[in-house]
């Protein structure tokens, strides 16, 4: 396959795939829930801290998370007291458990209080190119609370050779504009040419059965080769791919 029929296969299946249906099988539905800015921020993170294993288990457990927090994530996040924080006793959703659930609402906090609220931190730390030192430093601000240490591996870390599949997922729906009505589009200062693919199982092997990708672990490294294939097939709006390599992979089983 040349590159201008890659491009053209990839385009046509990322079309087939990034249209609205897409969200009621998807985790994505549940930032969707929402109109606000602050609440749309908090539910797609929440959601796309514990997207992995099952999408049904994860959008399930999502509901949870957001049913315990009254419909209202930012002003649960804002506004609750440590007495609130007992209603998520009996969360859990794979590793993640209620402490986690309640660190990340503290940090959540700390990011809207103390730093301007999450776009801010996204956009103040991204380099010419790309997100991933952003991950990286939103991940040490977001940790400047009191913390178990348990609780740090569920925030990714480029720059430790991760791929941070979640959070690129999570940058991909608050940053990607277009006019399919999938991705929220919602933050106007971070460039869609600098926003990475989600790397995980699926994406990785389709992308290396096309040529895309040639390195084996799904990490860093493997994530920069990605992206540079992507770039090279469309230089503004690489990860639209996203929906071509997922849909390929998940509902193809190519």
């Amino acid at each position: 396959m040349t590159q201008n029929e890659l491009r053209d296969f990839l385009n046509e299946k990322a079309e087939l795939y990034n249209r609205p249906d897409f969200i009621e099988s998807d985790p994505i539905q549940i930032p969707h829930l929402f109109t606000q800015k602050e609440d749309i921020e908090i539910a797609g993170f929440l959601a796309a801290t514990i997207a992995w294993g099952n999408r049904k288990m994860i959008i399930n457990s999502a509901h949870k998370i957001i049913d315990r927090m009254g419909n209202s994530p930012y002003d649960f996040v804002m506004s609750h007291r440590e007495s609130d924080l007992d209603k998520l006793d009996d969360f859990v959703h794979r590793t993640f458990n209620a402490s986690d659930l309640k660190t990340f609402l503290k940090g959540l906090r700390h990011i809207y209080q103390n730093h301007g609220g999450m776009e801010a931190v996204f956009e103040q730390h991204q380099s010419e190119h790309s997100m991933q030192p952003a991950i990286s430093a939103f991940k040490k601000i977001f940790f400047e609370i009191d913390h178990q240490e348990r609780t740090h591996k569920h925030i990714s870390d480029p720059l430790n050779n991760s791929a941070a599949k979640r959070i690129n997922m999570y940058l991909r729906w608050m940053a990607r504009k277009d006019n399919k009505g999938v991705d929220l589009g919602i933050w106007k200062n971070i460039p869609m040419h600098k926003l990475s693919c989600p790397l995980d199982v699926h994406s990785g092997n389709v992308a290396r059965k096309l040529g895309l990708l040639s390195r084996k672990q799904n990490d860093a490294k493997a994530l920069w080769e990605l992206d540079t294939a992507l770039r090279h097939l469309d230089p503004n709006d690489p990860v639209k791919y996203d929906f071509a390599l997922f849909g390929l992979g998940v509902f193809e089983k190519f």
